[in-house]
Formats: C-alpha cells, sequence, structure tokens
C-alpha cells in the first residue's frame, strides 16, 4: 500500500484530537475558573532512501533522501494564564488574585485543588464547595500556632467549620483568607483562615472535571501558605474567576483544524486514485 495513505490517516486522527480539544475549550468558554488547552503535533518516524556525504577532493557532498511517516499529537497543553475578574456580589464567592489554589477535601478524604472560590457555609458551619466538598485551612484554635509568611504542613490543614456558625452575623472573608464574624454581642470574632496551596508547575496539574485539578510528578507536590505569602496571591470577595478561553482564537484555530483535515483527507483520496489506476494497468 502507499506510504501517502499511512501519512494521510495519521493526519486525520491528529487534527481530529485537536478539534476534540478546540471543542472542549468552546464548550467551557462561560465555565468559571475552567483553562482552555492547546494542541501540538510532531512528526514520526523517517525512512531514509540514502545518507548523506561529504565532500572529497573530487566530488562534491549529497545531502541524504528521508521519507516521513505522518505525524502525531505531541501534547496537550493546560494554558495556565489567570482568569478576568467576575463580580458576584456573593460575599463568600473568591477570587484568586495571582498564583494559588483552594484545597477541596470530599467525603472519603482525598485532596482536590480549584481556582474556583464558588463557596457557602452549610448549616453546621462547614465551609464548602459548590459540590458540598470541604474547603481546607486553619480553624480559630489553631491559627496563632503557626507563621503565616511560611509554608505550612499539610497535616496542619483541616475542614473548615465554624462552631455555632448561626450565632454570628457578617461573616467575611479577608484578602488573607481570615474568615471573621460578629458576635452576638457586636464583637468581631476571628473564626478561621483558608490556605492555599502553590505548585512549581501548576501546568503540570492532571484536570479531573468538575474544576478539580490533582497534583501530578510533573507539577510537584503542593505547597501550602496564607493567602498574600511570597508564594501565593490574594483573594477578592464577591466574584469568580473567569474562563481563559480566547473565543476568537479558538474559532481561528478551528478553521486551521478544518483545513488540516480536509486536505489530509485529500491526500487519501488522491492515493486512493492512484492505487485504482494500478488495480486498472490489467484489465
Amino acid at each position: 500500500m502507499l506510504k501517502s495513505l499511512s501519512s494521510a490517516v495519521s493526519g486525520l486522527r491528529s487534527h481530529q484530537t485537536m478539534l476534540d480539544v478546540i471543542a472542549n475549550n468552546v464548550a467551557n468558554v462561560n465555565t468559571s475558573g475552567f483553562k482552555a488547552s492547546r494542541t501540538t503535533f510532531s512528526d514520526v518516524f523517517y525512512q531514509n532512501l540514502s545518507t548523506a556525504t561529504g565532500p572529497t577532493a573530487t566530488a562534491g557532498g549529497t545531502n541524504g533522501r528521508q521519507i516521513g511517516s505522518g505525524t502525531t499529537v505531541s501534547t496537550v497543553d493546560m494554558i495556565n494564564t489567570q482568569g478576568s475578574y467576575s463580580q458576584t456580589d456573593k460575599e463568600t464567592d473568591l477570587y484568586i488574585s495571582g498564583e494559588g489554589y483552594l484545597t477541596i477535601q470530599d467525603s472519603a478524604g482525598n485532596v482536590s485543588y480549584t481556582r474556583v472560590g464558588n463557596l457557602s457555609f452549610d448549616s453546621a458551619g462547614n465551609l464548602v464547595d459548590s459540590n458540598g466538598n470541604h474547603v481546607m485551612g486553619v480553624n480559630a484554635g489553631v491559627l496563632d500556632a503557626y507563621d503565616p509568611d511560611n509554608p505550612i504542613a499539610l497535616s496542619s490543614l483541616s475542614n473548615i467549620t465554624v462552631a455555632d456558625y448561626e450565632e454570628y452575623s457578617s461573616i467575611a472573608i479577608g484578602s488573607d483568607g481570615i474568615i471573621t464574624g460578629v458576635d452576638s454581642d457586636g464583637t468581631t470574632q476571628t473564626l478561621g483562615q483558608i490556605v492555599l496551596a502553590s505548585f512549581i508547575n501548576p501546568a503540570g496539574l492532571s484536570q479531573d472535571g468538575s474544576l478539580y485539578m490533582s497534583a501530578t510528578a510533573n507539577s510537584g507536590a503542593a505547597i501550602y501558605a496564607a493567602a498574600g505569602s511570597d508564594i501565593t496571591g490574594t483573594f477578592v470577595t464577591g466574584g469568580l474567576e473567569m474562563s481563559n478561553v480566547d473565543l476568537s482564537q479558538q474559532l481561528t484555530n478551528m478553521i486551521i483544524a478544518q483545513r488540516g483535515f480536509q486536505a489530509n483527507s485529500r491526500i487519501i483520496t488522491t492515493s486512493d486514485e492512484v492505487l485504482q489506476e494500478l488495480v486498472n494497468l490489467k484489465r
């Protein structure tokens, strides 16, 4: 069979993957905190028809002759730029201005990370995200036991719970993640602090769905610190992070992927016509 057929099929597969990535980006153009992805290609194995030769005293050098075998998807990278601020006017909505991720723990004890600060307190005073999973940080009783300017051990973190939650009014979250509430006597009490996680290579995080991410060998382990430290950004209340999808760029990439797919389809059609001519040589 013609090598051009297999090369064109590899092109179809690669451009289909590119379209899949673009479709997911466009579908999440209005998903809070979503990070777009991009696809890059690379060429694959080459067949050497002849090797290069160097010049001699009597003859010049010649270049090698090679035929490639098509393309493959090299990477699907997460574009980790920050999305814009979208005002919601909900006091417990948090926008992370700068580096950092909220640390979330589900009912099974699994830890995930997210940029989406769509938070609220449940009836038991637990600080939870939109999926009902706990937000981790430091509770009021141990706030004085650590230095907010230095990294915090994961073992020092716990689910944030405000005891006697119903007795407080005007609960607020500061730019440093400190949660305060006004008690029945009108006194402002410190109730806890949300802690952010940072990573050496945040682009290496694994996207797990529901806007959760998990650490990988290439992201490095999470480093926990208070908001506003040297390694984390600060909180802005009353808003959420928008998707970082650039719709105009995605639609342009879609045209590029579509034309690439069409061109490879044309190669298959032409190769088929050549094979048909070969089959018809003997009649």
